[in-house]
């Protein structure tokens, strides 16, 4: 703050040094001093949390800006992972370094309403006493936070962050306070923005990405091989008499194990790899650089594991099987999107056409279906 250190060391002060400490003038300069640097400080950490496109960048980055300022034993993220759903996931910080935490908790929702009331940063303890429900705030025993900064939007209480104790001193000041309230305001509107986009682009019910999305990413990977000249797959799954299924236990068993076969098909794929439900009981993955024997193990593994899979359910679930079709992009002879899922639809009803839990292969000839014939006994 350029005007103050030239009013500061302005030699004329000399003469009237005691009046001015008397009346608080070189106080009050430090206090805008510090006001600046907070400022400065605030506005470059929001700049950094606004370049970051990924949450836990983002999360990260708000991690470093907080501990720089408040240098706090610890940090912990609790945050839904979509709109409309409950579940949660917990990040934890120590010393810049995520770590374990073992939180007992699997809603934020009960804290909706008295966050909603009480939209910034409170101390701990105040919390647990205006909360007034020791079994709701039980699972923070074992951290014992000093701070609880609720991250709030328009549809609510978005997620939570425990700030730990001081590494250095007893108590976090009002202007650090202050500081924190201000930060976390730019930080909840980074989430909110990630938590619209992926709500933009992911299936509500299953946390997969949705059929939109997955268009606008074929698109891309067939200009991309067309520069590249890499092959890349598509594969489409059904799961196997699913009205069936749910004509006999019911649509809410059916929508459980969508959700279980999401996540058997979730741990089985790359990073790399886009994985979406197209629709009802249809999805379909995106295998960039992958030529068709790659897609056909990739395919077998994902018909295995949710064939593998159980779902819990107050009376027992029989298991459920999916089919698969496969097809491959050439560059040679390239085709638009449309028709290679369409030949992977075809390869899909193949599957069912030769007994269903199948995987196969559009345009596979002779030799392939030979080497592969085995897998299927």
């Amino acid at each position: 703050m350029k005007e103050v250190d030239d009013f500061l060391t302005n030699p004329r002060l000399l003469q009237h040094y005691s009046l001015l400490k008397e009346l608080g003038v070189f106080e009050y300069a430090d206090s805008l001093r510090r006001e600046t640097r907070d400022y400065e400080a605030l506005l470059a950490g929001a700049a950094a949390i606004f370049k970051r496109t990924a949450i836990d960048d983002l999360l990260e980055t708000t991690v470093k800006c907080i501990s720089d300022k408040l240098l706090p034993s610890f940090l912990v993220f609790l945050w839904r992972t979509h709109t409309g759903r409950e579940d949660i996931v917990v990040k934890g910080y120590r010393n810049f370094k995520e770590t374990d935490v073992s939180l007992p908790l699997w809603s934020i929702a009960p804290f909706d309403e008295f966050f909603r009331k009480y939209p910034t940063p409170i101390s701990y303890e105040l919390f647990e006493y205006q909360f007034d429900d020791p079994a709701l705030t039980q699972p923070f025993l074992e951290l014992r936070p000093e701070i609880v900064v609720p991250v709030i939007g328009p549809s609510g209480l978005y997620g939570m962050i425990l700030v730990g104790s001081k590494v250095l001193e007893d108590q976090y000041t009002p202007r650090e306070l202050a500081f924190l309230d201000k930060l976390m305001a730019f930080a909840s509107i980074a989430i909110q923005n990630h938590l619209h986009y992926e709500h933009s682009v992911r299936d509500q019910k299953t946390g997969l990405f949705n059929h939109g999305y997955f268009m606008v990413r074929l698109h891309e990977e067939i200009a991309r091989a067309k520069r590249g000249g890499l092959p890349f797959s598509v594969i489409v799954l059904d799961v196997d008499k699913f009205k069936t299924f749910n004509d006999g236990f019911g649509h809410m068993a059916g929508d459980r194990v969508l959700e279980k076969i999401a996540e058997s098909l979730r741990s089985k794929v790359r990073d790399g790899d886009v994985l979406a439900r197209f629709g009802g009981e249809e999805f379909t993955v995106l295998l960039p650089e992958s030529d068709r024997e790659q897609a056909w193990n990739v395919s077998e593994r994902l018909r295995i594991a949710v064939a593998e899979t159980e779902v819990p359910w107050d009376t027992p679930l029989p298991r459920v099987t999916i089919s698969s079709g496969v097809a491959t992009f050439n560059n040679a002879i390239p085709v638009e999107g449309a028709e290679l899922l369409r030949r992977a639809d075809d390869a899909l009803y193949g599957s069912k056409e030769r007994g269903r839990n199948r995987t196969t292969i559009w345009g596979a000839g002779l030799l392939f279906r030979t080497k592969h014939f085995i897998g299927e006994f």
